[in-house]
């Protein structure tokens, strides 16, 4: 049903490339840190091996790829990862759409900058791969859904900070998206409309100050954060809509071109759940979106 939805809503009829998703180490010279590992992560549909974090590779028909790359990142409260209902489904819509999508398991479990270093090196890892994956390294974004969604956020505001590096020669290649889009995130790392748990699991127990402001990614937002789609429900009480609010002011504060769409309907993870009346249409806003920035060309 799911699948059937995602074809619908992106009207196109297109079948997946033949060949099995490819998976593909982060880190294959060691995981930096790895001595931090969370414990495995829980059932249901999330990651169900201890942490090594990976890219899965989805690929488009080969007709039908247009060279944009997205990178996904599940969302799960930074102690799991729903990599199917918001992971593998936003994988198959994209490819639909002609992109190729790289499915990201990043450390859970494991305290800022484990995730943050992940993030980066993946976008790096798939910018220095272009031409092997047959997409263009100017047309790199990153989607990513509640506490993926902030980690996508810090990776579009710190994709130059010194805390993403650790000196290995592919620092040497830009981690900045050319895109993000940002489906009910958690964003702020403060105030009421902070999410209590996505903050201890990645900062502790007794944040500094420092940290807090750091990963606070509404304060963190400049003229160089890239072009940023998001998407929010009013009915959401895990993770308020005022975070993705927060984020839409400081990027038209920068300047930054971004397009935010509020929906009344729909708890917290929908992912692309249907029956939720104009709600469930919002992927349709991402493939307009990106139509409209050039990326589905």
């Amino acid at each position: 049903m799911k699948r059937l939805l995602a074809c619908l809503l992106f009207a196109v009829a297109v079948p997946w490339a033949s060949a099995s998703p490819e998976v593909v180490p982060l880190w294959p010279e060691g995981v930096p840190g790895a001595q931090q590992a969370g414990a495995a992560y829980p059932g249901d549909d999330r990651a169900s091996t201890a942490y090594a974090p990976t890219l899965t590779v989805y690929r488009p028909a080969i007709d039908h790829a247009n060279g944009t790359a997205v990178i996904i990142c599940p969302g799960g409260g930074y102690v799991g990862l729903a990599v199917d209902h918001e992971g593998t489904d936003y994988a198959r819509a994209l490819n639909d759409m002609g992109v190729t999508a790289f499915v990201l398991r990043y450390r859970v479990r494991a305290r800022h900058p484990a995730p943050l270093l992940d993030v980066l090196r993946a976008m790096r890892l798939v910018r220095s791969e272009a031409g092997r994956y047959h997409i263009r390294p100017d047309r790199i974004g990153i989607i990513g859904s509640s506490a993926g969604g902030h980690l996508a956020a810090s990776a579009g505001t710190l994709f130059d900070h010194p805390l993403g590096r650790t000196g290995a020669d592919l620092d040497k290649v830009s981690a900045r998206p050319d895109f993000l889009m940002l489906v009910y995130p958690v964003i702020t790392m403060t105030g009421p409309n902070a999410h209590a748990g996505s903050r201890r699991q990645l900062l502790g127990a007794g944040p500094t100050e420092e940290d807090l402001r750091l990963m606070s990614v509404e304060m963190q937002v400049t003229g160089a954060t890239p072009p940023t789609l998001l998407v929010h429900t009013q009915q959401d009480r895990l993770v308020p809509v005022e975070n993705s609010i927060l984020f839409y002011q400081a990027l038209t504060r920068a300047g930054v071109p971004a397009e935010m769409y509020l929906f009344e309907r729909g708890a917290h993870g929908i992912g692309m759940r249907s029956k939720l009346g104009t709600t469930s249409a919002w992927p349709v806003r991402v493939k307009e979106w990106l139509a409209g920035k050039g990326f589905l060309d």
